[in-house]
């Protein structure tokens, strides 16, 4: 009996997605849950599975192809049985993936690299489990070769005035976040307030107690990220304008914190969201970013974990950033943004004094936050996280 395989159903935030990876052909085995296809949408990639086990027998979606919620895109003819799927496997993996260097290679990457003489052991997969697949062939550059002899160099030179261009499409994620940094900067009245954060009572406690608090919680680091998202939760009630979001005409006022932590992968910034964070405690929100971030790697998380959120938080000073505007993600009206530590001589009671210093960023929507709230929040960012006890007591 034929089953239709289908793409899954997309949230109302995603009308559509792009076919990213075949990872069987047709008149493959397959066994019930084996992963076919993968669907990368505007948030995130999409994993389909088989329904049952049987035979591929028809693709009806190629890839790069546009692909709707619950479309069609397969056929599997059901009634194979799970050791007839697996008699030959060596030959149907052949079919289906080939093995480069203890590396699975999608087929239609082995056949891109051997028309453009690529080495695939050079080339670093992207998939699941480390696959190579067609668009790591495509933004594959060959390394620089070593220095050749002065004779050698003259043969291979390339003619003179010749300059190489590379054209590759932007992945459906990266081409929906263009649009919508571009959208933010045409329809909010984005505006940024800066203020600096002294560290030392922080990074102390950090030191103090971080191997009983590794201990304790089965092996969570504490970081500082777990105070920010705590100082911010405490910041949003004091100031609920700040965590409000603009419904047309109307003003939405959330009686819960749910805070975004932007998390960069290779696919782009993506911003998952941890729930009612007003309830969690430093140790969870640690463990639960820590979570996000290996999905986010993975590319596991899911579009239910990246919608929504009331406030973001981004750090660009884990690469080095002292200073930047982040982007508000609407319909929030507000993000903070923190930046690299640095030694800095400050003024500390008539005394100069050298303190690891770190700039904060607070850009806002100015058609609902005015100035004044929106540096009183940023000034209680700081006085939280420059008296860590303040969090912990909720004062």
């Amino acid at each position: 009996m034929a089953i239709e395989i289908k793409a899954p159903t997309y949230p109302e935030s995603v009308q559509e997605g792009t076919l990213a990876t075949w990872h069987k052909n047709v008149g493959d085995s397959v066994n019930r849950d084996d992963l076919i296809v993968d669907i990368e949408t505007d948030k995130v990639v999409l994993e389909v599975v088989a329904p049952a086990t049987g035979t591929l027998t028809e693709v009806l979606k190629a890839e790069g192809d546009i692909i709707l919620s619950n479309e069609v895109i397969a056929r599997i003819e059901e009634g194979q049985s799970e050791a007839a799927s697996t008699a030959a496997p060596a030959a149907k993996q052949e079919e289906a993936d080939v093995q480069v260097a203890d590396t699975l290679v999608n087929p239609a990457a082995k056949k891109l690299a051997d028309e453009r003489n690529i080495d695939l052991a050079q080339v670093v997969g992207t998939g699941k489990g480390g696959r190579i697949t067609k668009e790591d062939v495509v933004n594959f550059t060959p390394p620089v070769a070593p220095a050749a002899a002065p004779a050698a160099i003259a043969e291979e030179a390339m003619p003179a005035g010749e300059r190489v261009e590379r054209r590759v499409a932007m992945t459906r994620m990266r081409s929906r976040i263009a649009e919508r940094l571009l959208d933010v900067t045409q329809t909010t009245a984005s505006l940024t307030t800066f203020n600096e954060v002294d560290m030392s009572a922080l990074m102390g406690l950090r030191k103090q107690y971080q191997d009983e608090f590794t201990k304790t919680h089965n092996g969570t680091r504490l970081g500082f990220m777990g105070f920010f998202v705590k100082a911010a939760v405490e910041a949003l009630k004091r100031f609920p304008l700040v965590n409000a979001s603009i419904d047309g005409t109307d003003i939405v006022y959330h009686g819960f914190q749910d805070i975004g932590v932007a998390v960069s992968t290779d696919r782009g910034l993506v911003v998952p969201v941890l729930r009612n964070a007003e309830n969690m405690s430093i140790a969870t929100v640690e463990n639960s970013i820590g979570d996000y971030a290996g999905k986010a790697r993975d590319g596991k998380l899911s579009i239910e974990e990246m919608t929504g959120g009331t406030f973001t938080i981004t750090n660009g000073g884990v690469y080095g950033s002292l200073l930047s505007t982040p982007i508000i993600n609407p319909p929030q009206t507000a993000i903070l943004g923190m930046h690299t530590i640095q030694q800095r001589p400050v003024a500390v009671n008539g005394q100069v004094e050298i303190r690891p210093m770190m700039y904060l960023a607070l850009s806002y929507d100015h058609r609902l936050i005015d100035g004044k709230e929106a540096v009183q929040f940023l000034v209680a960012i700081k006085q939280l996280i420059e008296d860590p006890a303040k969090i912990l007591l909720e004062i």
